[in-house]
């Protein structure tokens, strides 16, 4: 005859397993639910990022931007392109600024985006572009000469 601690233990442990089963299916079925409705979620996020993709594709090709008109043809600023331009001369922004006649200060707000140069400064950074590096630099002696004098 089984002693009845055993028949009670095993009792015990058996109706705490059925009461954790109930409580972890509940968490898995909650579980389940939350991981489906992020899933829908995600969908409608995607499909709404296509939808402003698409507005704002027919949103540019319906009202295109007024053309700016810009002294010296087809000239377009971008601060990036200044600053690749400065390091393929091998030249400091101070340097880049004694050759355009400006601030020091305005060459590194171009640079960063922070400001854009005026129309009236278009030729002379576009005159840059034509330069190598041995005339920039014959250029910034020929500035140092007249400063000094």
């Amino acid at each position: 005859m089984p002693n009845i601690a055993t028949i009670l233990k095993t009792e015990i442990s058996r109706v705490a397993r059925k009461e954790a089963r109930a409580d972890t299916q509940q968490l898995k079925k909650a579980s389940a639910h939350y991981r489906s409705d992020i899933a829908a979620l995600k969908r409608r996020i995607t499909a709404l990022e296509q939808l402003v993709g698409r507005l704002g594709k027919a949103a540019a090709k319906t009202a295109p931007a007024a053309p700016v008109e810009q002294p010296g043809g087809a000239f377009r600023f971008s601060a990036s392109g200044l600053q690749a331009q400065r390091k393929r001369l091998g030249l400091s922004a101070s340097e880049v600024a004694l050759l355009l006649g400006v601030s020091d200060q305005s060459v590194y707000k171009w640079e960063n985006g922070k400001t854009r140069p005026r129309a009236s400064q278009f030729a002379s950074i576009a005159a840059l572009r034509g330069l190598g590096k041995k005339e920039a630099a014959a250029r910034l002696n020929e500035l140092a000469e007249v400063a000094s004098v």
